[in-house]
């Protein structure tokens, strides 16, 4: 197992780029199977969930190459339904295989969903579309069995802004004969990011952005060559690096304008952020400033990143106040901060931290994702040498945050164990 080491007390300066969005690159992944043909994807990250995805479409009958950040997919062989087990359950992306399955092969077989352990996730809203759409939806012990003859445009209401819900709707809807309205959809950038690959793939979609997508379905489809963005949670986190850190430092290949929230909270906590482009500058003197933020659906403070600020808030002089309002399991890292010093009561969906104490050196665990990058950045900010266990998770999101953070003059990297 390998483990970051990180020694604290040190500042960034310098520029890196930033890598393509995951959360962009694995829907268009999937939605490349409602096409028979070849499809490109430029900017891919190399991370984990990446390469899961990748296996799993490989062991459905697609060729796929990736060459760099270029990604190759020919789905013309395209045969099985059956999403395997082992990749499946290390993911939760692979669920929105269900609507790409479904609309291409009209049967899906999946088992549920696996990913990071960060609060209840269930699919619910996922059937529930699938069904008013015309879909059969046979649970079968721990997996899912959906099919359907030919899917059928439908008037869906979501209760909840879901994006993996919107995402499989929007690929479902795509396939469907006649006129499928989406209403409380996701907004999130990802979800805009899907409907353009979708049009430039030949779906007709209005309502791009909003909370109303309506998709008209059953269009021909054609090859197509896509970029995805940058990830707007990889950069919040480097900018969580430098607030942690102090320093000055610059991204490039920032989708600046979905962005708005985490620029927002920098700024609060004292952080100079200018902004042109693709291009952030930045710069952090002394200890951030106390913070109250809450998350929740995009436009909104985003959960990915509640971690790493639970982490800045750490070292900030005052009581900060954030809350939690997507995945009540995000607050398992404060657990792993408390061990680095780090003074952080929970009470009903609100974490109360006292900063300005130094936070000490430890050996911590990653327990998610976003959890991992938070004890970096806090390792960062530390006295002495940290060490994070774990990898596995932090490589799931994140092509090199050691690379990356040492490119910025951090003072990191990784043993293997």
């Amino acid at each position: 197992m390998s483990v970051i080491q990180v020694q604290g007390l040190q500042s960034l300066h310098g520029e890196i780029r930033i890598q393509g969005s995951k959360n962009a690159v694995l829907p268009l992944m999937a939605a490349a199977l409602l096409h028979n043909g070849t499809i490109v994807i430029t900017n891919v990250p190399r991370i984990q969930d990446v390469f899961c995805m990748l296996g799993i479409l490989e062991s459905l009958g697609c060729y796929c190459r990736l060459e760099g950040h270029a990604l190759v997919i020919d789905t013309r062989n395209l045969s099985s339904s059956q999403v395997p087990d082992i990749e499946g359950k290390q993911m939760r992306s692979s669920v929105m295989l269900l609507g790409s399955l479904l609309g291409r092969l009209h049967e899906v077989e999946t088992c549920y969903p696996g990913g990071c352990s960060i609060g209840r996730r269930p699919i619910d809203l996922h059937l529930s579309a699938l069904g008013q759409m015309g879909a059969d939806i046979r649970p079968e012990g721990e997996r899912i069995r959906v099919s359907a003859g030919q899917l059928q445009g439908a008037d869906i209401h979501l209760s909840f802004p879901s994006v993996g819900a919107t995402e499989n709707i929007l690929m479902a809807a795509a396939a469907a004969s006649g006129t499928t309205r989406v209403y409380g959809a996701a907004r999130e950038p990802e979800i805009e990011v899907l409907c353009r690959f979708l049009e430039a793939m030949g779906t007709d979609i209005e309502g791009i952005g909003s909370s109303l997508l309506v998709v008209h379905g059953k269009r021909p489809l054609r090859d197509v060559e896509f970029a995805v963005p940058g990830d707007r949670i990889v950069a919040g986190t480097y900018l969580g690096a430098l607030m942690a850190a102090g320093g000055d430092i610059a991204l490039s290949g920032v989708p600046l304008e979905h962005m708005g929230g985490t620029l927002a909270a920098a700024r609060k906590m004292g952080c100079e952020v200018e902004g042109h482009g693709e291009r952030i500058r930045a710069r952090m003197k002394g200890h951030p400033l106390p913070v109250a933020l809450c998350t929740g659906p995009y436009p909104e403070f985003p959960t990915d990143l509640q971690s790493v600020m639970l982490a800045v808030a750490s070292v900030a002089k005052g009581v900060s106040r954030i809350r939690e309002n997507v995945f009540e399991g995000r607050f398992a890292t404060a657990e792993e901060l408390r061990k680095m010093g780090a003074d952080i009561s929970i009470e009903e969906g609100t974490a109360l931290v006292t900063g300005g104490k130094p936070l000490a050196g430890s050996e911590v665990w990653a327990r998610d994702l976003r959890g991992g990058a938070a004890l970096v950045v806090a390792g960062l900010a530390a006295e002495g040498e940290s060490h994070i266990h774990g990898c596995s998770y932090i490589s799931r999101g994140y092509e090199d945050i050691s690379r990356d953070l040492a490119a910025l003059g951090a003072e990191i990297s990784v043993k293997e164990g």
